[in-house]
């Protein structure tokens, strides 16, 4: 998708993006990572009326691991709004959305390892 053919919050209001809805389908973490899933991928996230925002983010995480805060940002769109797009997808089976785990155990390099990837994103924005 060309530069150009980005969506932003400059060109479309939030609540026409999303009908209108301010609370998402699902309840998605900021730092949860998204991926298109095959679905998404063969469906090209464009049939039921998906607009363009939906094949923005479907080309974005394809084949990469994005954050819901990652996704905004580049969409220039608030996070609740970005927050109920993606959710939207998720439902229709077009994401998968991975949530973040617990760092309740000061042992887990897991979750560790995770939050260092999403903060590293997030400075190269």
């Amino acid at each position: 998708m060309a530069e150009r053919d980005e969506p932003t919050g400059a060109l479309v209001r939030p609540y026409a993006v999303t009908r209108g809805r301010t609370r998402p389908r699902l309840e998605i973490a900021l730092e949860a990572l998204v991926e298109t899933t095959v679905r998404g991928r063969s469906a090209g996230a464009t049939k039921g009326g998906q607009g363009r925002e939906h094949q923005y983010i479907a080309a974005l995480c394809d084949g990469r691991l994005q954050s819901l805060a990652e996704i905004a940002a580049r969409m220039q769109l608030p996070l609740g709004v970005a927050r109920v797009l993606i959710a939207d997808m998720a439902a229709d089976g077009l994401l998968a959305v991975y949530e973040p785990t617990s760092l309740d155990d000061a042992n887990d390099a897991v979750g560790t390892e995770l939050l260092e990837r999403v903060l590293s994103g997030l400075r190269r924005l």
